[in-house]
């Protein structure tokens, strides 16, 4: 697996992963939008494929039996792609502008337990949008152009924005090339954002001359103020683009995954193997103690996305190389307490694309809710933590699952 165009690169990363996101949240940030009847209905989007059709937006009360159709059923989006988060018990549809300014709708559940709108408004098109505190913060990052990022603060119970800031992604960068955020958490009150080092030259945007160092920017909040970067060189960027990389547990503690997939002029030239690195809690510092060598463990395969599910229990989507195991693409448990690896079983054998970047746990959290789609039809499947075993649930018709969240009412 050397040669790789951007297009290949980016279809190993994302077209397995769907291109629309709902927020990791598991807390239920009941604090928000909606009423409160202490019950709960999940959101389901999936996309028919059709041309300038975005997703339809599904509800249910249990996805573990049954069907559901987007035919004649759900709240069809405007625009072709959307992106989702969720945070402060509000829905939030990020129409993706292809770098003009696009909608962001919110919605939340009446005490009937339906989906409503709440309310519309204009941002700029982002590539980072992560729940922190009681906002959503946003970041439009340049890939060519100009260097300045820019980061804003969307308060997520009023749907506002109400603050900006920006980047120097060269200045940052500080090695000729300039940095491009992969994602953005929250990692006790500051915010932590891995990014990668890219040319940005508009021939090779995306190529490195830098592909095997790890770095995190770490900012206070909510100023928005630069305060260090964490840097390594055991294993390569964090995350990739349009897909979180960093996690924190119930502890405190911080994980990093890297698919070392870095490329220049379209060729890989990633040299150290994928993995996952801890930064410690209180610290600002890789653990120099602690490195998961996921790639070996796997038997040659790379982390191409990953969900939390909780106590140290983290779900894979892997792929592999083309050459050693037929570029197969197969779902994983990782626990990094103990650092295990373990094959999803029960999955379907062929997988079109998954919504495992990001997905929510079962209410015992014990398990992730993933939607799985094939060439037989699109299921949504629950992954247990503990025994890597996974379960067929309810089955979408009439689109692809792009996205799973929950909210209650």
């Amino acid at each position: 697996m050397k040669k790789f165009s951007t297009l290949a690169l980016f279809s190993a990363l994302i077209a397995f992963t769907s291109f629309s996101c709902s927020s990791d949240d598991k807390s239920g940030n009941d604090t928000g939008g909606g009423s409160d009847t202490g019950k709960t209905k999940y959101i389901i989007t999936a996309t028919t494929g059709a041309t300038g059709v975005a997703d339809y937006l599904l509800t249910a009360d249990d996805v573990s039996t049954g069907s559901i159709t987007t035919i004649g059923n759900g709240v069809e989006q405007d625009g072709t792609y959307r992106y989702y988060i969720t945070a402060q018990n509000n829905f939030f549809s990020l129409l993706y502008g292809q770098g003009n300014p696009g909608a962001v709708t919110t919605y939340n559940l009446n005490t009937e337990g339906k989906l409503v709108k709440k309310s519309d408004f204009q941002a700029e098109t982002v590539h980072v949008f992560a729940a922190v505190n009681k906002d959503i913060l946003t970041i439009k990052v340049p890939r060519s152009g100009a260097s300045i990022a820019s980061m804003y603060k969307i308060d997520a119970v009023n749907s506002l924005i109400t603050g900006e800031a920006q980047q120097d992604t060269k200045v940052l960068a500080r090695n000729g090339e300039r940095a491009f955020f992969t994602w953005a958490t929250q990692v006790g009150d500051k915010v932590y954002m891995p990014y990668m080092s890219i040319k940005g030259d508009g021939v090779d945007n995306f190529g490195t001359v830098n592909p095997d160092s790890t770095w995190v920017a770490v900012y206070n909040y909510p100023e928005l103020k630069l305060e260090k970067v964490i840097r390594d060189n055991r294993t390569s960027y964090l995350g990739a683009y349009f897909t979180n990389g960093l996690f924190q547990d119930e502890n405190g503690d911080a994980y990093g995954f890297s698919g070392a997939i870095a490329t220049s002029n379209a060729v890989l030239v990633s040299t150290k193997p994928s993995a996952i690195v801890k930064i410690k809690k209180g610290t600002t510092e890789f653990d120099q103690s602690y490195f998961f060598n996921v790639e070996e463990k796997s038997g040659g395969y790379k982390i191409s996305s990953t969900s939390y599910i909780s106590k140290g229990k983290f779900l894979l989507l892997m792929y592999g190389n083309a050459g050693k195991n037929n570029g197969a693409v197969k779902l994983a448990v990782a626990d990094v307490y103990n650092q295990t690896f373990t094959w999803v079983t029960n999955a379907p054998a062929t997988l079109t694309s998954a919504t495992s970047r990001y997905n929510i746990t079962t209410e015992d959290g014990n398990s992730a809710i993933i939607g799985i789609n094939t060439p037989e039809g699109n299921w949504i499947y629950t992954i247990n933590g503990t025994t890597a075993v996974a379960t067929r649930g309810m089955k979408v018709e009439g689109g692809q699952i792009t996205a799973i969240q929950k909210l209650k009412y």
